[in-house]
């Protein structure tokens, strides 16, 4: 049985990806951090013995640590970094940037998935299918940037693409992969309801990409359904 990792897992694309990879007999290591209230994801485990519930907040970086050497010896063959915060409003923009909130953005939305790469990387190492997911955003691209704003999560996301891109690099010849993704606008709680495609059009999208993955489509940047999406 394949073995997929995923944090963010209590709600939106994180409980949408349990959903599909559980339905497809996958064993779903789903990640959240507060599993016990998460009301979705229990319902959804009740539902699939193959979910197997953690409980991690990915901003503290010894719990990703016990986590990994709680699992060691498991071969996880996607890592799904999909945790991440949008932490931009109007009261924040240039002139008032609280620059700890800045701060928190980069650790959750850059380090975080850098962190868990490294922490599991011996897992995916011992799988077959040897693969790092980012789920990444369009904002995340200066090359698209032209309204500016949302500083604190553009910043991030183009730091989580540059970070990942190096990752994917640098672990290409030990057969590791990486994709970075742009899920698309989503109707999700981030998204919002005026959103264009709902989570699951998304995740089976990504899904397709990640089933159809070769070694020399490691590094890039691309939207659900495949298309290439600017730096």
């Amino acid at each position: 049985m394949a073995t997929v990792l995923i944090t963010g897992a209590n709600r939106g694309l994180g409980l949408e990806f349990c959903r599909q990879y559980a339905e497809q007999d996958w064993h779903v290591i789903a990640c959240s951090r507060n599993p016990d209230d998460a009301f979705d994801l229990n319902s959804l485990a009740s539902r699939h013995p193959n979910i197997q519930l953690e409980q991690l907040d990915v901003s503290a970086f010894e719990q990703i640590d016990a986590l990994s050497r709680k699992l060691a010896g498991l071969s996880i063959d996607v890592l799904i970094n999909n945790a991440g915060i949008y932490a931009d409003n109007k009261i924040n923009g240039l002139g008032h940037l609280d620059y700890q909130t800045w701060t928190n953005s980069l650790l959750i939305n850059t380090q975080a998935p850098v962190k868990m790469s490294e922490a599991f990387l011996p897992h995916i190492k011992k799988s077959d299918k040897k693969l790092i997911v980012a789920i990444s955003s369009l904002m995340g691209s200066m090359a698209d940037n032209d309204s500016g704003g949302s500083v604190f999560y553009r910043s991030s996301k183009a730091a989580l693409n540059a970070s990942m891109k190096s990752v994917a690099i640098e672990l290409k010849n030990q057969s590791v992969g990486v994709l970075i993704f742009h899920p698309g606008w989503v109707k999700t709680d981030m998204g919002g309801p005026d959103a264009l495609i709902n989570a699951e059009q998304s995740v089976a999208g990504m899904r397709t990409l990640i089933d159809n993955f070769s070694l020399d489509q490691s590094g890039r940047f691309v939207k659900y359904d495949g298309t290439p999406m600017p730096w």
